[in-house]
C-alpha cells in the first residue's frame, strides 16, 4: 500500500505554496496523534516534499515510526510564485484576482496554475506508483490532485471535495487504483 499524509497545521494567516511557514503547536499534536496511528500500518519509507511544514512533519512522523525521509520537490504544493508567503490580507489586496479565480489554467505571477499542478502530478503519479508499503507527505493540493486523477473527476478549485484536513492520512491501493481517507 501507498499513504499520503497531510502535513500538520501551519499558520494559516500566510499564503501556503511554496511558503517557509512552520506548524503550530496544534500541528504538532496533530502530527504527532497521526503517527502513533501510522504505528499500526506496514510502513518501511518515506517521501516527503521539502517545504519546511512537511519536512517538520516528516521528522515527527520518522521519529515515531523509525524510518528514515527522503525529500523531493516533486511533493510540492501549488507554486503561488510572488504570492508565496505572503499575508493573506495583503495577497487579497496584490493579488485578489488570483486569490478567488475559478480559473484552472490561470498562474500565479511567477507561479503555477491548477491545471499545471494536476498535470504536474499526473507525471510524478507513475513514479509513486512504484514505490510499497511508503508514505508521501505531502500537501492538500497534491493529495487532492491524486483524488482527481484516480476517480476521474474534472479539475476544479473545491479544496474541500475530497476531506484532506491537516495531518490526515489517506491509502491508495494499488491494485484497485482507489485512494480513501483513513484518519
Amino acid at each position: 500500500m501507498i499513504y499520503f499524509l497531510r502535513h500538520g497545521l501551519d499558520d494559516e494567516r500566510y499564503v501556503g505554496g511554496y511558503s517557509n511557514v512552520g506548524l503550530t503547536k496544534e500541528g504538532i499534536i496533530g502530527v504527532r496523534e497521526s503517527s502513533i496511528k501510522l504505528k499500526g500500518y506496514n510502513i518501511s519509507k518515506i517521501v516527503s516534499s521539502d517545504i519546511l511544514r512537511a519536512k517538520q512533519t516528516s521528522l515527527i512522523v520518522s521519529s515515531y515510526l523509525d524510518v528514515s525521509v527522503t525529500y523531493t520537490p516533486k511533493l510540492r504544493e501549488m507554486d503561488k510564485g510572488l504570492v508565496n508567503g505572503m499575508l493573506k490580507d495583503e495577497a487579497l489586496k496584490l493579488y485578489g484576482e488570483y486569490m478567488h479565480t475559478r480559473d484552472i489554467n490561470k498562474r500565479f505571477p511567477n507561479g503555477e496554475s491548477l491545471m499545471d499542478l494536476y498535470l504536474r502530478i499526473k507525471d510524478y503519479l507513475a513514479e509513486i506508483l512504484t514505490y510499497e508499503d511508503t508514505l508521501f507527505i505531502t500537501h492538500r493540493g497534491v493529495i487532492n490532485m491524486i483524488y482527481f486523477i484516480l476517480n476521474d473527476i474534472s479539475l476544479n478549485y473545491d479544496k474541500e471535495a475530497f476531506n484532506v484536513t491537516h495531518a490526515s492520512v489517506h491509502e491508495l491501493d494499488k491494485e484497485k487504483m482507489k485512494i480513501k481517507k483513513l484518519f
